[in-house]
């Protein structure tokens, strides 16, 4: 059994596919190395999860991502599990907490680019559907960042397929700051 060493909060299950998808793209085995990363199904849920995990539960360190309109909730969650210090101004990255953007999907978009996500879609075999999309009324006048990411969150269990897939296709150079940060903390 390997002894739990640091533990990586994000908000859904597609922060967590992506991080161990990059973890492995890296070559490491972050579940072997004795990190837990732990989708919470929110961030109004990080209270309940940094308490059981963090200085006032398993006393293990803590790190994770989140999106940026989350900040003010991640903060008063690590505080009132003890984590004061996410208080301050530079509090969160001081603690292992890094902002997307806007959101995981937003900053791989950014990463890649319009024309390679749209490709990863095409060999995922749902060009059609996001041809579909895209030609509804309500997104006629949409960008195309708009429209994908209205795509990768339409459906149930997408956002975490893509995160693998839009990850895989990452140029080594390209990957998002906050991925990047969080898996060099832990």
């Amino acid at each position: 059994m390997t002894t739990l060493r640091a533990v990586v909060l994000v908000e859904g299950n597609s922060d967590r596919v992506a991080l161990h998808t990059l973890a492995a793209r890296l070559g490491r085995d972050i579940a072997a190395e004795g990190i837990e990363v732990v989708a919470m199904g929110g961030i109004t849920n990080t209270r309940a999860f940094a308490s059981r995990y963090g200085p006032h539960g398993l006393g293990v360190p803590l790190a994770g991502l989140f999106d940026a309109a989350e900040e003010a909730k991640l903060r008063h969650g690590l505080a009132a599990a003890g984590l004061g210090a996410a208080l301050e101004p530079d509090g969160l990255s001081g603690l292992g907490f890094y902002k997307c953007s806007a959101d995981l999907e937003d900053e791989l978009i950014r990463a890649l680019g319009v024309e390679a996500v749209e490709a990863v879609i095409k060999a995922a075999g749902e060009a059609r559907s996001l041809r579909l999309l895209a030609g509804m009324p309500a997104q006629r006048d949409w960008t195309r960042e708009a429209v994908l990411r209205r795509f990768l969150g339409v459906r149930s269990g997408r956002k975490a397929r893509y995160a693998a897939l839009l990850v895989e296709a990452l140029e080594p150079g390209r990957v998002p700051e906050p991925l990047a940060a969080v898996l060099a903390r832990v």
